[in-house]
């Protein structure tokens, strides 16, 4: 892969992405590697995947390396953060992207279903910004950036474990972009609507989704990556913080 343009504008920081293995996650290391940052690839299981990512952005000119650990346990988080810390001693952008779905509608939902997609996607995102947080106060700088979605906002038939995580990933980016302002923190949430990546490849009627969108398409990876460099990496991006900002070819409009 040839190299990325960028202004280097995170040259000497480090930018932790979850589930940046593939599909949105991936597009966004990428992105913030081509702005000059040391990318941690953290990845649940899929290794060979996220070695494949850390291959690319060494081609790219940048730092990289990929790190295993479960977003919804709290020793693995721990661990990952330790890792980073004892390796370059700080935290400058972390991107909350891992998240996981499994649809069903309500009356047939397990229990097991609603908790795996609640822990993941939202008790992951709690234990990473946590963890994040406790650097970024010390070092009076950094950027969270917490991947949400559309059915957070409107909701979707057959996803009530997943709208209702991604809804707390809302309320909880609002919550602590206020509690960490001060210390020159700014958090926010980024809500993509239908991507093309493998969570979407096989969703049914997806004609049907396409007469909702006013673009007429599915977006790809890489303009959601788009928005997470700019909040991530552009000096006017500094005075933006607890907001929800959507990349959905119009499909939800305020």
């Amino acid at each position: 892969m040839a190299a990325l343009e960028g202004s280097q504008r995170l040259q000497g920081q480090v930018a932790i992405v979850t589930g940046a293995s593939r599909g949105i996650g991936r597009a966004a290391a990428l992105a913030l590697a081509s702005e000059g940052a040391t990318i941690v690839v953290n990845y649940a299981s899929s290794n060979q995947a996220a070695d494949a990512v850390v291959a690319e952005i060494a081609e790219m000119g940048s730092q990289a390396v990929a790190l295993q650990a479960d977003v919804a346990q709290a020793g693995q988080i721990d661990a990952l953060f330790n890792t980073v810390m004892e390796k370059w001693g700080r935290v400058d952008v972390l991107v909350n992207n891992a998240g996981i779905a499994r649809d069903t509608l309500l009356l047939r939902m397990k229990l097991e279903d609603w908790q795996a997609v609640i822990d993941l996607n939202l008790t992951g995102v709690f234990l990473c910004t946590k963890a994040a947080s406790k650097i970024m106060l010390k070092q009076r700088s950094g950027r969270i950036i917490n991947i949400t979605s559309v059915v957070g906002e409107m909701g979707n038939p057959g996803q009530a474990n997943y709208s209702a995580a991604k809804a707390g990933v809302i309320g909880f980016t609002k919550t602590v972009a206020k509690e960490v302002a001060s210390r020159g923190i700014t958090v926010n949430a980024v809500a993509p609507g239908f991507i093309a990546t493998d969570m979407t490849a096989d969703l049914k009627m997806a004609e049907e989704i396409l007469k909702l969108i006013p673009l007429g398409r599915y977006g790809q990876p890489e303009e959601v990556a788009g928005l997470i460099r700019f909040l991530a990496a552009d000096p006017a991006a500094a005075y933006i913080t607890g907001q929800v900002i959507n990349v959905d070819g119009g499909m939800v409009m305020a």
